[in-house]
């Protein structure tokens, strides 16, 4: 099993950055492909990005590519969103997960009731 704390949320004008933090508890961190999902108020639970155990692949959804990037740190057991050029969009609760399946886009993007474990969120409000 695997615990995950999400932080660095917070309120931000439309250009700031971000970058938010997820740590995980757990001996086997490196063997959970992990990423990072989003709430918007009213809104559906939506993907953002998924790297996999190695950080060797990685991949984010259409909407934040180019300004969002995911990286991990196996050593520290974190993992991290780096958020560029926000935009009012972009405000939401932003979800830490992790799953112990193979990295798969597919399963991330399109499937995420699979994805095992989950944090409890922090919020992003972008201001315009």
């Amino acid at each position: 099993q695997v615990q995950l704390v999400e932080s660095g949320g917070g309120l931000v004008q439309a250009g700031d950055s971000l970058r938010l933090s997820c740590a995980a508890t757990g001996r086997t961190f490196g063997s959970y492909t992990m990423g990072w999902f989003r709430q918007a108020p009213g809104k559906e639970r939506e993907f953002v990005a998924v790297i996999s155990r190695n950080a060797g692949s990685t991949y984010v959804t259409d909407s934040v590519k180019g300004r969002f990037t995911i990286s991990r740190d196996n050593a520290k057991n974190m993992v991290y969103l780096q958020m560029n050029s926000l935009k009012p969009e972009d405000t939401a609760t932003y979800y830490c997960a992790a799953d112990p399946a193979p990295y798969s886009t597919v399963r991330w993007y399109r499937e995420s009731n699979r994805v095992d474990y989950w944090g409890k969120g922090t919020l992003v409000t972008v201001s315009s």
